[in-house]
């Protein structure tokens, strides 16, 4: 790879690159169609697969292909008029409601945490050193996705060397870049400490618990109790939260993903008197749609505020 691949290679991010070649794969494999393609036959494959597949897939297939044509120096045949009116058409004859993960409220937070604290005395009790540690970075990465409405990659990708955490105080996380950072500016996420449910207590637990000074903050643990070098998979995150919730006993796990902290917050946030612009400055959000998707108004917790709440983040 030269150096100049080696840099458009840099911009496009991992899980980019992996989606839009899984897209790639089922238009010539699953659907048996050859590239570069054309209007007609993108078209004809929207067609196919429009009676099971969601509108947002579909687009989805599209940007890949369009990426495709494009970096191969061929023309892009999803901008033909007729690829477009066959997307307008499917999307008229099968709308689908978007589907949105479950709200986490606090009272549910607490009760994993105080769930997962049971868990670990227990473990540690017994010896059980990969339950203990295992419990713990689950509690930390519950506590941390909840108070900073963290995305899925952005737990995952999270290295201790970019924290800063101070018993009592805080602890800050930067990050190269974020879904909003598109231009690799980087981006310094302020997490307060909290009289109970902290998310700073619980990171210092784990990390310390984990012997833990560099690399990837969450990570796999087998059975005996050894530790991964490596992060957790994005893909991972959901499975791991509900078995998590599963265990604890709350109804419905399966209807939670990683998004359910983020909404949990959001909702949490602006029950508890936070306007609009403070909560997307918190979070990171651009644009007012991406805030409000996340926000059910309709589920009242403001009366468990907490003693002490996040501040609001001057550097998000």
């Amino acid at each position: 790879m030269n150096t100049r691949d080696l840099y458009l290679d840099a911009a496009t991010r991992d899980n980019t690159r992996q989606s839009y070649g899984s897209a790639i794969r089922h238009f010539e494999v699953e659907w048996g169609g050859f590239l570069p393609a054309t209007a007609d036959s993108v078209s004809r494959y929207l067609a196919h697969y429009a009676p099971t597949l969601s509108v947002h897939t579909l687009r989805h297939r599209l940007a890949a292909l369009a990426r495709w044509h494009n970096e191969q120096g061929f023309p892009d045949p999803t901008k033909a008029p007729v690829v477009r009116q066959v997307l307008r058409g499917i999307g008229a004859l099968h709308p689908v409601q978007q589907k949105q993960a479950k709200p986490m409220g606090l009272e549910s937070i607490e009760h994993v945490a105080g769930w997962l604290d049971g868990a670990i005395a227990q473990a540690d009790g017994v010896g059980a050193r990969g339950a203990a540690l295992r419990h713990r970075r689950d509690k930390a990465l519950l506590l941390l996705g909840f108070w900073r409405g963290f995305r899925g990659d952005e737990l995952t990708r999270l290295c201790i060397e970019h924290v800063q955490a101070s018993a009592g105080e805080g602890m800050t996380c930067y990050f190269t870049h974020t879904k909003a950072d598109r231009t690799y500016r980087g981006s310094t996420f302020k997490v307060p400490a909290l009289a109970r449910l902290c998310p700073v207590e619980a990171y210092l637990d784990w990390t310390g618990a984990a012997h833990l000074d560099r690399g990837p903050v969450f990570r796999a643990i087998d059975r005996w109790g050894h530790v991964s070098q490596h992060a957790l998979r994005t893909d991972s995150l959901v499975p791991l939260l509900r078995s998590m919730l599963a265990n604890a006993g709350m109804a419905s796990a399966r209807l939670y993903s990683s998004h359910s902290l983020r909404r949990g917050f959001a909702t949490w946030a602006i029950s508890n008197g936070w306007d609009l612009k403070t909560l997307m400055e918190y979070v990171g959000w651009k644009n007012v749609q991406s805030a409000m998707r996340y926000v059910d108004v309709a589920a009242p917790f403001a009366d468990l505020r907490l003693p002490s709440a996040p501040i609001k983040d001057e550097d998000a």
